[in-house]
């Protein structure tokens, strides 16, 4: 009877038996668990590296998005030039207010605003009393002491005879002398009295102390004047020669002479250039504006300029040294003076103190302080400061990219 049970039953009468089970070595165990141990180890490390790459270029960037970014470009070579304009103020060769000198009431003025008056005209009269009474009482006074002078000069020229043949006593002649001296001096101290009530007197009349145009009249006919108000009468300007005054950069300082023409145009007289003449200097630099003060003398009898107008100073001087041309933008206003950015050494900031020539508005010329080598920053942001990093891009790089 055959077992179902069995699942693999196997024939009563079989030779074959089944394969042989041979045990697993324990040396194979030991290098498959080493090579997993291995392949750990380098994963780790390799998610180490990978991390540690990752947080250096991280690191790298976020210093790069820190830096500024600017446009660096070699500015311009300009043309060696040999004139530049600067403003110069025109003042009168004279200029004056006229103040009364004794002390009562306008009777009359003879000249208005735009007047041309000469030297020693009648500009106005004061009428004075006080002062007139007062001199007429010192006149009386000054014929009272020389009338005692004479007297006591006659007296002690009398006694001084008499003395010599013992007529009369040498006290009463040492004492009419003496009268006599101080009567003499009375007589000057009345005098000089006198002498001062005329002056004040004579300053009842206003007078032209030189040749010019009356530019302001502050009186008017029956106005108290006093001579301790301070306020003055006339303003008198003598514009037949005109003083324009400029302010010349230091570059520049030692190339003008006096002496030197110079060409003067006026916003007022368009296309017409008038020649003046240097003819003297500050002889010092301003150290607040590092400027030197010059003065140019016009001739001005045609009456055509007025004082007080703007001129425009065309010097005639080759620059100082190399000039360059650079947009307006590139300027930096600080404290310490004017600067422009440059990039030194491939992407560091440098601030250089500059001097310019002409300014059109949209481009300043740069007479030192630049070299043709310099890699000017463009449009420099205002936190720039020295020695800061720079992401720099060149102006043909910025256009492309604006482009697309």
């Amino acid at each position: 009877m055959t077992n179902n049970l069995n699942p693999n039953p196997q024939p009563a009468n079989s030779h074959e038996t089944a394969p042989e089970q041979k045990p697993i070595s324990g040396r194979y165990l030991l290098a498959g668990g080493a090579l997993l141990l291995l392949v750990a180890v380098l994963l780790a490390a390799f998610g180490i590296m990978s991390r540690r790459s990752a947080a250096v270029v991280l690191a790298e960037r976020t210093q790069e998005l820190a830096a500024p970014t600017v446009i660096a470009a070699q500015p311009t070579p300009g043309a060696p030039v040999d004139s530049f304009v600067l403003p110069g103020n025109v003042t009168a060769w004279t200029d004056s207010p006229i103040y009364a000198r004794t002390s009562g009431y306008l009777t009359r003025w003879y000249f208005d605003i735009g007047a041309r008056v000469d030297k020693g005209a009648l500009l106005a009269e004061i009428a004075t009393p006080e002062v007139d009474q007062q001199l007429a009482q010192a006149e009386a006074d000054l014929n009272t002491a020389q009338a005692n002078a004479n007297n006591a000069r006659i007296q002690a020229d009398r006694y001084t005879g008499l003395v010599k043949s013992n007529a009369v006593s040498r006290q009463d002649t040492d004492t009419l002398v003496n009268q006599a001296t101080a009567t003499a001096a009375a007589v000057r101290s009345a005098q000089a009295n006198v002498d001062r009530l005329r002056e004040l007197q004579s300053f009842e009349k206003v007078y032209a102390p030189f040749a010019g145009v009356v530019t302001a009249r502050n009186v008017d006919t029956g106005q108290l004047i006093d001579p301790g108000a301070g306020k003055e009468l006339f303003h008198l300007q003598a514009i037949q020669t005109l003083r324009v005054y400029a302010n010349l950069p230091q570059s520049y300082s030692n190339d003008v002479k006096r002496g030197a023409k110079i060409d003067l145009t006026f916003a007022e007289h368009a296309g017409k250039t008038y020649r003046g003449t240097l003819v003297r200097t500050a002889d010092a630099i301003d150290p607040a504006s590092r400027t030197l003060l010059v003065e140019i003398d016009v001739d001005n009898r045609a009456g055509e300029l007025l004082p007080g107008s703007l001129a425009q100073v065309h010097f005639k001087t080759p620059p100082a040294g190399p000039v360059f041309i650079v947009p307006a933008a590139t300027l930096i206003f600080r404290r310490e003076g004017l600067r422009v950015g440059v990039v030194v050494n491939g992407n560091v900031a440098h601030l250089v103190p500059v001097v310019i020539g002409e300014d059109d508005g949209a481009n300043v010329q740069i007479v030192n302080g630049l070299s043709a080598g310099d890699r000017v920053i463009q449009d420099p942001p205002d936190s720039l400061i020295e020695g800061e990093k720079l992401f720099v891009e060149s102006p043909g790089a910025s256009a492309a990219a604006g482009g697309k």
